[in-house]
């Protein structure tokens, strides 16, 4: 069995195309593994119902112009559609995630975590759904085979902030400054939405080597800085 730990955030462009890259290695891997999505926030400062466009707040956030924006959308754009995935930034509305990692803890109590990772992705890049509203939330955890009562319940009364915190404490830990990062059987780690050769690299390598692509725009990865797109 092998594990497989996914540092992430809903809202970074990289994690959707890192994880269609892994799952396109998972397909061709014939060994069991599992796949556990732990919680990573590049920024928890974004205020709860943020009314502006993730253009106007990287654009307001970062000094740049709207057609720099535009450039940078139009680029990791063409990346995802590559990999199948429809991008609409348009649409996609700055939220705060931490109720997002919150749900995903409930979802893997629940057996459902990859279910509701990818709805979540799905509903905040290609469908302009706002991923820090409650009502939002339990919708989607309704879509990915959860009890939105519950689902409700546990985001009304807190649950799994622990769990959240607990994973970012990992990623410290690990010295995961930049999202996506891959963690196999706690000893081989991949950093950035890599090609799916190196995927496949890491599903088959036993050793206790620590592989780390250089930070920017070649590795794949945003920072609570900035996001190579």
């Amino acid at each position: 069995m092998i594990q497989v730990e996914v540092w992430s955030d809903i809202v970074c462009p990289w994690c959707y195309i890192g994880k269609r890259r892994l799952e396109r290695a998972l397909a061709g891997h014939s060994g069991e593994v599992s796949v556990e999505w732990r919680s990573f926030q590049l920024d928890p400062s974004t205020p709860t119902g943020d009314p502006r466009t993730v253009a106007e707040s990287l654009a307001a956030r970062k000094g740049l112009s709207a057609s720099q924006v535009k450039g940078m959308f139009g680029h990791v754009t063409a990346i995802a559609a590559e990999e199948g995935l429809a991008y609409d930034f348009d649409r996609a509305r700055t939220a705060n995630t931490l109720d997002a990692h919150r749900l995903l803890h409930f979802a893997k109590a629940g057996g459902r975590q990859g279910e509701l990772k990818e709805r979540l992705m799905q509903a905040y890049f290609t469908e302009g759904a706002d991923v820090g509203d409650h009502t939002v939330l339990a919708s989607l955890a309704a879509e990915a085979g959860l009890d939105e009562v519950a689902a409700k319940q546990a985001l009304a009364d807190g649950s799994y902030a622990a769990d959240v915190e607990a994973d970012i404490a990992q990623a410290r830990a690990y010295g995961i400054s930049g999202v996506p990062f891959f963690v196999f059987n706690q000893s081989l780690g991949v950093s950035g939405a890599q090609p799916l050769e190196v995927f496949e690299q890491a599903l088959a390598q036993s050793s206790l080597t620590i592989l780390r692509a250089p930070a920017g725009a070649a590795s794949g990865e945003c920072t609570d800085d900035s996001c190579a797109i």
